[in-house]
């Protein structure tokens, strides 16, 4: 463990060959195996099937693993690769605190021994060949903790192997891992994995296993004097170094006599009988009628379209993504919120000089509420080494609630003569067109220049319904049909209106100092920042620009930061405010920041910057608001250290903690404490709810994650 933060480091990058051979058996398997959205195609009848591929691997500290594919064939349609968790066993760095891109919890962690005992199970060899195998073992039961064992050279104290058993609801999976030997080149990096993986799924059990060679061209370790010299050259948040451009999976080559030449490891008979039994089912295959392969073909994709992502590529003409029809993912329920579910696309045309054209369709319902939403939103990347591009945003947003259209029309002459209840003006559809350019002036400092458009109209129909001549007061006296309208103020008819436009010039400055990016080709691609980012947004309502009826001015500042603790352990903090001012004849209030989406977010969407109680109609009822959000995410927090529960709580993923505040007139504070766990399957959180200094209610927020981890 001491020596463990100075390895990890140590290698600065190389580039190797990757081969990885697999055998597949489909030991039991029913209909259901075919819904997964990320199984290979099986075919009838067949049960065993081997794999292989030749891949380019370019590493690059601290943790970026860059796999191009150059060859692949085999015996099935595609790799099986476990949920896409398959690279991640391939590139595991054995001194790191963290294994699996940050999912499991290495045993030589600082402050592991919280988390897992040790045992010395032998010693081997004399002098400077002394070998110790150590295991390890969970305290408790975790799916982000691994069971197996290490051996270590003594003095050097560098690892030869390591075998860890990692566990999910679907599968259980050990990987083993032989390291360089002591003085070589290889030293510290991995020369093979053993990986077995084990699936059970609804009635569904099969295995995998997986033999994987590394071949290292070319090892680099830090030599500060050449680290010194690289950041003079480039800023030290280009890390351009680390990426290269992917190959696409269509440029894959299959013939066999060119992977005859790449295979590293040689085949097993059995494997070899795999193959010539493919071989020959693919000589002797009776071709079915053209109907019936027509109608063959039809079904397969229309199950790939309801079960899994699909991209369909349109050559010259760009490619289409969207996800699954049939997804669980897409389906949520919360207390304020119900239950609602969406569906997104995406359309992409790639043109000379990487700029790029992206169409982003994306339609919902929420049947709580009974609304149909729907979006597109475009951009094109002009200039994308300055990341300067053109956005137009469309679509129906959430159905605003404004009281101050009566509220205002109350304080006009006439209305003592109506009865207010059957107005219906309180509650507006909203179609919006927002147009705006974006530019990175300055590495994380980017300014949006733009518009923004809203024509809101009442959902009920207005209704002038006088109060009868009885002499009654009262609202609640009913009125007949005959009752004649007398005649109305016109100020009283110009404020009856049941619709609202607005146009509103827009300007939002963004600063994420110290911004961290990389460029692939000419395009500019920014990652995590490292310090807090900053934004502040301006907007100004204009009266009589294209019939817009009313002007307001509107200021949101925000402030969004996400710090590592060690250990899978992160905090999430975010702060905001804004006004709206100088109103007139405009009676909605819509935040950009501070507002609420009908259909469903992720586990990992707003980081906690979410009031999972607060009622939509709060986002609109106030010309002024200052929220904050705290969030302290832990896979060891309070559910997976009760003994009791010990079974049950290794599904857990991860467990938060939430304190939400908002201040606003009417509600000074509003507080929610919250408590969420994350899971494979889905996401759970419970919060408590407190208005004006009272408790006020309690309840949950749902979310289906299957497939989606």
């Amino acid at each position: 463990m001491f020596y463990a933060p100075l390895y990890e480091s140590i290698i600065d990058g190389y580039k190797a060959e990757l081969y990885v051979k697999s055998t597949v058996n489909l030991q039991r398997r029913n209909q259901i195996l075919k819904f997964m959205p990320t199984m290979f195609r099986t075919k009838r009848q067949v049960r065993e099937y081997v794999m292989e591929t030749y891949s380019d691997l370019h590493f690059t500290a601290p943790d970026i693993y860059n796999q191009k594919v150059q060859a692949a064939i085999g015996t099935s349609s595609k790799l099986w690769e476990l949920d896409g968790r398959l690279p991640d066993y391939f590139h595991i760095n054995v001194y790191a605190p963290v294994l699996l891109n940050d999912k499991l919890m290495s045993p030589l962690a600082p402050g592991a021994p919280k988390f897992y005992t040790y045992h010395l199970d032998s010693v081997s060899g004399d002098g400077h060949n002394r070998l110790y195998r150590i295991s390890f073992k969970p305290r408790n039961e975790n799916y982000q903790l691994v069971e197996g064992y290490l051996t270590v050279t003594e003095g050097v104290w560098s690892i030869r192997e390591m075998s860890f058993v990692s566990r999910s609801e679907m599968f259980r999976l050990r990987n083993h891992i032989t390291m360089g030997n002591v003085g070589a080149d290889d030293e510290f990096l991995p020369v093979n994995y053993l990986l077995n993986a084990k699936l059970r799924f609804l009635g569904n059990v099969a295995y995998a296993d997986y033999n994987a060679v590394l071949r290292y061209k070319s090892i680099r370790e830090k030599d500060p004097v050449r680290l010194k010299r690289r950041k003079r050259k480039q800023s030290r948040y280009d890390l351009t170094d680390s990426y290269i451009i992917r190959t696409d999976s269509n440029a894959y080559r299959h013939d066999t006599a060119y992977f005859n030449n790449l295979r590293m490891l040689p085949l097993t008979p059995r494997e070899q009988q795999l193959y010539r039994s493919y071989y020959q089912r693919q000589d002797t295959l009776q071709q079915p009628s053209m109907n019936r392969q027509r109608v063959t073909e039809w079904w397969g994709q229309v199950g790939d379209a309801l079960i899994s992502r699909n991209t369909i590529d349109m050559s010259k003409m760009g490619s289409i993504r969207f996800s699954p029809l049939i997804n669980p993912f897409l389906l949520s329920y919360s207390r304020s919120n119900g239950f609602a579910y969406r569906q997104d696309f995406r359309y992409t045309l790639l043109f000379t000089g990487d700029r790029m054209l992206h169409i982003r369709p994306r339609v919902g319902y929420n049947f709580t509420h009974r609304e149909f939403y729907w979006s597109v939103n475009g951009s094109f990347d002009y200039w994308p080494r300055k990341r300067a591009s053109l956005h137009i945003d469309m679509g129906n947003g959430n159905r605003i609630y404004s009281s101050d259209v009566l509220n205002d029309l109350k304080n006009l002459p006439d209305t003592t003569r109506f009865d207010f209840s059957q107005l219906h003006l309180d509650y507006f559809r909203d179609l919006y067109l927002k147009v705006r350019h974006s530019w990175e002036m300055t590495n994380g400092l980017t300014l949006d220049v733009g518009i923004s458009m809203h024509r809101r109209s009442a959902i009920n129909p207005v209704k002038l319904v006088p109060i009868t001549s009885s002499g009654s007061d009262n609202p609640d006296t009913p009125s007949t049909p005959d009752t004649p309208i007398p005649p109305l103020n016109p100020g009283f008819t110009d404020k009856i209106r049941t619709t609202y436009v607005s146009f509103a010039p827009r300007v939002r400055l963004t600063w994420n100092p110290g911004q961290y990016y990389y460029m692939e080709g000419d395009r500019k691609i920014n990652m995590h920042a490292r310090y807090p980012g900053i934004s502040i947004d301006w907007e100004r309502g204009v009266k009589g620009v294209f019939g817009s009826q009313g002007k307001y001015e509107r200021i949101e500042l925000d402030a969004q930061y996400s710090l590592s603790m060690g250990s899978l352990r992160k905090i999430h903090m975010r702060l905001g405010g804004g006004a709206f001012t100088n109103q007139e004849e405009m009676y909605f209030v819509d935040f950009a920041n501070f507002t609420r989406s009908n259909l469903p977010v992720g586990w990992n969407d707003e980081i906690g910057g979410t009031f999972q109680l607060l009622r939509r109609q709060w986002y609109n009822s106030s010309h002024k608001y200052v929220r904050g959000h705290f969030v302290y995410d832990s896979p060891f927090l309070l559910v997976s250290r009760l003994p009791f529960l010990n079974k049950a709580t290794r599904f857990v993923l991860s467990e938060r903690l939430y304190l939400n505040a908002l201040v606003m007139p009417l509600l000074e504070p509003s507080v929610e404490v919250g408590y969420g766990i994350g899971t494979n399957i889905f996401d759970f959180g419970v919060f408590a709810g407190f208005a004006n200094n009272k408790f006020k209610e309690v309840g949950c927020t749902f979310t289906f994650e299957l497939f989606n981890r």
